[in-house]
């Protein structure tokens, strides 16, 4: 038996179903599960103080291409809309290598690690050069992180009316045997799980009708999670309208895909029948506020959402289309956009840390993380707030407002992967060095 005590946190903002936010708690971790939150607790195991700090639960981001940090800001795509952005760099993916996967996943992970997060979900929707699932998930697991990888794929190329080259898309009987293949070797539905697989065929403007109907019945027999891109922007909804005769809502409710068993990326665009469609179904929203800004696809309507009922998380969307993954970050940019959108009243800081927390929890179906509680897993972020990003704040469990944007420490299954603002589990510095030489490969081609 292994024990940690989190001791004397300033504030924990639980999560809880009560809200509860505790002064002066402890926190006691027992073989990676939150055993007891009290004051005053004892432990024989090692103690980190938490004076002067908040601890959350830590983040969940719900939508990532992390194979994207790999190119970041390229010219080529900077000022360009969703398809046009795509178009510009589908011929320098076509060019990535396993190894290239690999290391860009551990860059992807660690950010997000530095910005509170501990379980991410992965939309790997091309293999080109021997590319695999594996390597992220190999990746994912050397870093500690817990991952809800999704095995992607695109089968409509330009030749047949999509928008991916040809020489990215793949035979469908290929993609759906791949499925197979890493569900049953990877997936680990039990509580606690450190990696779940998902099926994620790309986009409605990359696959076929019988591509999507198919991967929801082959994930529903192997009752893993669905997931895809839906009504990012007005090109995508433009693309419905004339392809299918039908908004993107309906396009996914034909198919099979609503359901508490599925989650959207972006739904930038879902006019009031298809939130009520999602609220009625429980289907789940990745809301990527950040990559809508950069691609100029829109502000999402999270307030409405949340309204009707719709399960709504965030995600950082790839670092090509955001710059960045930090997902502290997202959460106050989601806010901010609903208080432009619908008035300073929309969304309060404590309500966009609920999104990043419980939201995702509940989008990739994890009722064991996300909270604070007795039971739940160890998944916990602690925040400096005695410095300089804090100094003056009558409230410093407003952390969107007034609080750092990188932890102090993260604990993953009670584990530490972060300590004192530093990656614990690889070599951060070599990583990065590996990622620059990749990068001077790919620009070279």
């Amino acid at each position: 038996m292994t024990e940690l005590l989190v001791r004397n946190a300033d504030v924990v903002l639980t999560m809880n179903d009560a809200g509860d936010e505790l002064s002066g708690h402890d926190i006691l971790i027992r073989d990676g599960v939150i055993a007891h939150v009290g004051v005053e607790l004892s432990t024989k195991g090692e103690i980190i103080m938490a004076d002067g700090c908040v601890v959350t639960p830590g983040l969940v981001n719900t939508h990532h291409h992390l194979y994207q940090t790999l190119t970041r800001a390229v010219p080529a795509a900077q000022d360009a809309l969703l398809f046009g952005w795509l178009q510009a760099l589908y011929p320098i993916w076509s060019c990535i290598t396993p190894e290239q996967i690999f290391v860009a996943t551990q860059i992807g992970l660690a950010e997000l690690a530095l910005s509170g997060c501990t379980l991410s979900s992965d939309h790997l929707y091309l293999f080109p050069n021997g590319v695999t699932l594996d390597d992220t998930i190999q990746a994912a697991a050397q870093l500690g992180m817990r991952f809800h990888p999704t095995r992607g794929g695109m089968s409509i190329g330009q030749s047949a009316g999509g928008l991916p080259p040809d020489n990215l898309v793949e035979d469908e009987t290929a993609i759906l045997e791949d499925c197979l293949r890493v569900i049953d070797r990877f997936h680990d539905p039990s509580k606690g799980s450190m990696c779940r697989v998902g099926v994620a065929p790309c986009s409605p403007f990359s696959v076929s009708r019988d591509l999507m109907r198919n991967a929801a019945v082959l994930a529903r027999d192997k009752a893993v999670m669905m997931h895809t891109h839906l009504a990012e922007n007005d090109e995508d909804v433009a693309y419905s309208m004339e392809q299918f005769g039908c908004r993107p809502g309906q396009y996914a409710e034909d198919l099979g895909w609503v359901g508490p068993d599925v989650w959207h990326a972006h739904c930038v665009k879902l006019d009031p029948s298809e939130i009520a469609l999602f609220a009625e179904t429980d289907t789940g929203v990745a809301h990527c506020p950040c990559s809508n800004c950069r691609l100029g696809s829109g502000i999402a309507p999270v307030k409405a959402m949340q309204g009707a009922g719709v399960p709504v998380g965030l995600g950082v969307d790839g670092s090509a289309s955001n710059d960045a993954g930090n997902l502290i970050a997202e959460a106050r940019q989601a806010m901010l956009l609903q208080r432009v959108a619908y008035g300073a009243d929309a969304m309060s800081a404590r309500q966009a840390l609920r999104i990043a927390t419980r939201g995702g929890a509940k989008v990739l179906a994890r009722d064991d993380v996300g909270q604070i509680t007795s039971g739940k897993r160890a998944d916990l972020a602690i925040w400096d707030v005695s410095g300089l990003h804090s100094a003056g704040s009558w409230d410093p469990a407003s952390l969107l407002l007034t609080g750092p944007m990188t932890v102090r420490d993260l604990f993953v299954e009670g584990r530490q992967i972060v300590r004192d603002g530093h990656i614990t589990t690889i070599d951060l510095q070599s990583v990065i060095a590996k990622q620059a030489q990749n990068v001077v490969i790919l620009s070279e081609k």
